[in-house]
C-alpha cells in the first residue's frame, strides 16, 4: 500500500518522459568471460551485467550531474555523492529500493559486492533504515526476466530513474572501421530511463544515455577487473 501511495504521488508530481538507447555488451562480456569463474569463486555470486551498468552510470553522472538531483520547490539540488539506489524485488512480495552509498568513490569490484550484499539482506529482511536513505539516482533490474522495455516511475524525490533491460544475443550490423559491413552475433539490450522534464531537457537525457552507452561499449573492462 505504501509503495502504491508513492508510486501514484510520483506521477502526480514529476511530468515522466521516456528516453532509450541500445546497447551492445561485447566489451562487458568479454571482462565476464575472463574473470567471472573467478570472481564467482572468491565473492559467492556471479558477475552479472549490473554492477558494470552502474559503473558506468556513476561515471556518466559526473558529465551530466543534473542527472543526480532533486526537486525542492523552485530549485534544483545537485547532490555532491552519487547515492545509487537499486530496485529489489522481495520474492514478488513488494520492491525495496537499498542504497549503495557515495558510488561515485567505488570502482567495479566494489559497486558488485555491495549490491550483492544489499540484495541479499533485504530479501532477508536484515536492512537497517540507513540502508533506505540518501539516494539521489535509481537502477531498476527487471533485465534478469528478459524484459525488452521497461518505463520505470521516477523514486521521488530524485529526477531520474534507469531501466536496466534484458540482454540477448542477437545478429546486428557491424563495421570493421573502413566502411566494411558485416553481419555478428553481439549480446545486445536496452537502458530505458524515466525522467522529471522539470529538472533538464530531452537532449540532455539523450547525451547522458549516449556517454554510457559510450563508457559500456568502449572501456577496457578486464582492466579495471
Amino acid at each position: 500500500r505504501r509503495t502504491g501511495e508513492h508510486m501514484v504521488s510520483s506521477k502526480a508530481t514529476s511530468p515522466h518522459v521516456i528516453t532509450a538507447v541500445e546497447v551492445h555488451y561485447e566489451a562487458v562480456d568479454a571482462a565476464r568471460q575472463q574473470f567471472g569463474p573467478e570472481y564467482k569463486a572468491a565473492e559467492g555470486h556471479s558477475l552479472t551485467y549490473l554492477p558494470f551498468i552502474a559503473r558506468a552510470a556513476v561515471d556518466a553522472i559526473s558529465d551530466f550531474p543534473f542527472m543526480n538531483a532533486s526537486v525542492d520547490g523552485d530549485s534544483l539540488v545537485v547532490h555532491r555523492d552519487v547515492n545509487l539506489s537499486v530496485a529489489v524485488d522481495l520474492n514478488f512480495e513488494g520492491l525495496l529500493a537499498p542504497v549503495v552509498h557515495q558510488a561515485s568513490d567505488k570502482r567495479l569490484h566494489a559497486i558488485a559486492r555491495d549490491i550483492a550484499e544489499l540484495a541479499q539482506r533485504a530479501r532477508a529482511k536484515q536492512l537497517g533504515p540507513d540502508d533506505l536513505v540518501g539516494g539521489t539516482f535509481t537502477l531498476s533490474n527487471s533485465g534478469s526476466f528478459g524484459a525488452l522495455f521497461v518505463a520505470p516511475v521516477i523514486n521521488q524525490p530524485q529526477v531520474a530513474i534507469l531501466s536496466t533491460d534484458g540482454i540477448a544475443r542477437r545478429p546486428v550490423a557491424v563495421s570493421d572501421g573502413r566502411g566494411h559491413e558485416s553481419i555478428a552475433i553481439h549480446s545486445v539490450g536496452n537502458l530505458t530511463m524515466s525522467w522529471d522534464h522539470r529538472a533538464f531537457d530531452g537532449a540532455y537525457a539523450a547525451a547522458f544515455l549516449a556517454r554510457m552507452k559510450e563508457i559500456l561499449q568502449t572501456r577496457d573492462w578486464a582492466a579495471e577487473l
